[in-house]
């Protein structure tokens, strides 16, 4: 028996293993389906009749309320300055671990993902235990009449921890498998550290830089746990729109909750179809890079 025969049973091994009958896959999918139908499609579509049950009048009145209108206000600001503070830090921190070798680097990885593993309530507290009245620095701050607690700077501060991987987490196995090739041409060439970067790292990177900063838009402007703990739930002050969802929910104002959330919905709506066509994007980028 030749060395080839013996060990072809081997090589079919995995097509066998990984060979489901019709049946199977049907019922898979099937499976697959329903769970989505009934942990996602179903609790998206009543939202949008709960808001829309007393006809779109009622639904549009909801966002002339002033209280609504600052909750939209706050939303949109702390994300303002949320999304872009992460993007910059993330494209260093993705730029620091993907280029370059240094002592601290598996730490600064696990510091990363550490806002996945930990609740939103726990990174609020964090900020309260630091900043607040009866907190190490509070006493300080408040003498020198500096509100980051219960006040816009402390909402910002909650929603940069928690929203900061996403657009790290998206650049740095990119530009991990990418090298620094290109890079090290560029500086033998004669290019600046600041050039090379701009005309060659950052490229490269845009359409998954692009997806990180969707996605971190998106918890942004959804975050209710990290949010709700430094907030203070102050009236046209410190209620963002999940919040103000909570407020009016509890307050039997089941219309105007619905119509702030289907906006909250839209926006998870807005960003799957802006995702979906990002990584059709991507994935043809990735696609062309291969043949050439």
């Amino acid at each position: 028996m030749a060395m080839s025969d013996r060990f072809l049973p081997l090589a079919h091994a995995p097509e066998r293993a990984t060979s489901e009958t019709a049946l199977t896959r049907l019922l898979l999918i099937v499976l697959a389906a329903l769970f989505l139908v009934a942990v996602l499609f179903l609790p998206l579509v009543t939202v949008f009749i709960e808001a829309f049950r007393k006809g779109a009048g009622v639904f549009l009145e909801s966002f002339a309320e002033p209280d609504t209108q600052a909750a939209i206000r706050l939303t949109l600001l702390v994300a303002a300055i949320a999304v872009p503070l992460n993007a910059i830090i993330g494209i260093a921190a993705a730029w620091a671990i993907a280029k370059f070798e240094f002592k601290g680097k598996n730490l600064l990885l696990t510091m990363i993902d550490l806002p996945f593993s930990i609740s939103p309530v726990i990174s609020g507290l964090v900020y309260v235990l630091l900043f607040g009245a009866h907190g190490w620095l509070g006493p300080w701050l408040s003498a020198n009449g500096i509100e980051i607690i219960f006040a816009v700077p402390g909402i910002v501060l909650a929603t940069v921890l928690v929203t900061f991987p996403f657009v790290a987490r998206e650049l740095i196995p990119l530009m991990q498998a990418q090298g620094t090739a290109e890079e090290e041409a560029a500086l033998t060439l004669g290019a600046s550290g600041w050039y090379t970067f701009f005309r060659v790292t950052l490229p490269n990177v845009k359409w998954a830089l692009l997806y990180g900063v969707l996605l971190c838009n998106a918890r942004a402007m959804g975050e209710f746990g990290a949010v709700s703990v430094v907030s203070g739930h102050i009236r046209r002050l410190t209620n963002t729109m999940p919040l103000h969802v909570e407020i009016l929910y509890n307050e039997y104002n089941f219309v105007a909750a619905f119509a702030v959330a289907s906006l909250l919905a839209g926006l998870a709506l807005l960003t799957l179809i802006a995702k979906s066509l990002l990584e059709w994007r991507f994935a043809g980028e990735l696609a062309a890079g291969r043949r050439h």
